[in-house]
């Protein structure tokens, strides 16, 4: 059993990979947000969990989720595996520490070097094309690998924490989810036609069309799924996604 939480596809694109590897049933995250049925447990106590670094940790809707899984009894195996456009900082011990809230140990945990996504700060910005491609070109050799891996249910964390990642993760990361996880800058420009990608694209559904226009409500992730497959560009974060790119990955068929 494989849960995912993407915006651009980029973790989705993993997981899925990684179900075919592991002939494993792969799952969107929020649907254990959004009071889904219960999920088939697997009979080899397999669990799986795949999602972005954000600002050097797991989304809160990620954790969030993993509080909300039943569970009987404890997972034989579980595992994540993290997609990041840098370093991870100590995202695996956050969500070590949260999945032993559960009464959980999280045996192993990797990470996967995929193209930068994040737009809504100044200085941030998604990737050159060719930074893009060699990113795209490295990915599929990394998650075969980890596939082999978890089917030995080997134990231990490969995650590039990068330079002082205790202060990204413990210092920075609480002020990002404090102060930078809200959507009330969001707004469509005059480029909008009201097709209405923005709202089909969030994950968690927090977007609405009102008379042809999207309203953001306050249930956002952050993913900016919206802004990426806007196809006119006119989903924007006040001033500071003026001039910069957009990204879907290309990988995802």
């Amino acid at each position: 059993m494989i849960f995912y939480f993407s915006g651009t596809g980029n973790s989705e694109w993993v997981a899925r990979q990684l179900g075919q590897y592991l002939q494993d049933t792969v799952y969107k995250l929020t649907d254990l947000l959004s009071g889904k049925p219960d999920f088939p447990q697997p009979s080899d106590g397999t669990l799986g969990f795949v999602f972005p670094v954000y600002s050097w940790g797991p989304p809160p809707v990620v954790l969030e989720a993993l509080a909300k899984l039943e569970w009987k009894g404890v997972p034989d195996y579980l595992y994540f595996v993290c997609t990041c456009g840098d370093d991870t900082g100590k995202t695996a011990q956050v969500f070590a520490r949260a999945a032993a809230r559960q009464g959980w140990r999280c045996k192993a945990g990797f990470s996967v070097m995929m193209p930068n996504t994040y737009v809504c700060m100044s200085g941030f910005d998604v990737d050159e094309p060719e930074l893009a491609a060699r990113k795209l070109k490295q990915a599929p050799s990394r998650v075969e690998d980890l596939s082999r891996r978890i089917i030995r249910r080997e134990e231990g964390f490969d995650c590039h924490e990068g330079s002082v990642p205790w202060l990204k993760t413990y210092v920075v990361r609480p002020m990002f989810n404090r102060f930078m996880i809200r959507p009330k800058k969001f707004y469509a420009s005059e480029a909008c036609i009201g097709c209405g990608l923005c709202a089909k694209s969030c994950p968690l559904e927090n977007i609405r069309m009102v008379e042809g226009r999207p309203q953001w409500g306050s249930r956002c992730a952050m993913c900016q799924a919206c802004y990426h497959h806007c196809p006119k560009h006119a989903v924007c974060y006040g001033k500071l996604t003026q001039k910069k790119g957009q990204y879907l990955n290309s990988l995802l068929k």
